[in-house]
């Protein structure tokens, strides 16, 4: 006889990256487990191994959705037309950077840093997901200068000097070191971006 028990529906992805990101951003990775993680989502620990396969990859998915979500808003704000490239640039920083001590989106990006020597799949999966901020850049490097608002130099270079600069801004800032604070770490980035960047 056919078990007449009803199925318990799938939870969605994006219910499964909400409640792994707050896990991971809370207690770290290390200390997340599959079945710990699906006793929260109310599933067994094999199905969630059935659709990621190990917890490095359920990471790096987080992370790509966590990025999917921002990456609309950054595109929103650098296609804003009514807005200088300096503007745009400002909102650029603004949205790279973490919210303050503990932000999920960077917690996560500390783990991913923290296990892609040991990964080439994390760190292919690292690149990919850095690469729409680094194009997004790029372009907004390229129009300003085209429009007399940046200096004329190479665009790609000039955005990985400035994403370097907010990755070292950011990671004293999301894992909480002391004298750290959003306010002064975007007026640090927009102070060297603006040298890097200025015209004469």
């Amino acid at each position: 006889m056919a078990d007449a028990r009803p199925r318990r529906p799938a939870r969605p992805r994006e219910e499964v990256y909400a409640t792994a990101r707050a896990a991971i951003a809370e207690h770290g990775l290390a200390k997340l487990t599959m079945a710990g993680l699906g006793k929260q989502l109310q599933m067994s620990a094999g199905h969630l191994l059935y659709y990621f396969g190990s917890k490095d990859q359920l990471l790096l998915e987080t992370l790509r959705w966590s990025e999917d979500q921002l990456g609309a808003r950054r595109r929103e704000a650098l296609a804003d037309g009514d807005r200088d490239v300096w503007d745009r640039l400002a909102a650029y920083i603004r949205l790279y950077l973490p919210e303050g001590p503990g932000d999920p989106r960077w917690i996560l990006w500390v783990e991913v840093w923290g296990r892609s020597p040991a990964s080439a799949e994390l760190r292919q999966g690292q690149q990919d997901i850095e690469a729409p901020w680094q194009a997004d850049l790029v372009a907004l490097i390229d129009e300003g200068t085209a429009t007399g608002h940046f200096t004329p130099g190479p665009s790609a270079d000039r955005a990985a000097q400035i994403r370097a600069l907010l990755d070292g801004l950011a990671v004293p800032l999301a894992i909480g070191l002391p004298d750290t604070h959003l306010p002064a770490a975007v007026s640090h980035a927009t102070t060297v971006a603006g040298i890097l960047l200025r015209t004469p």
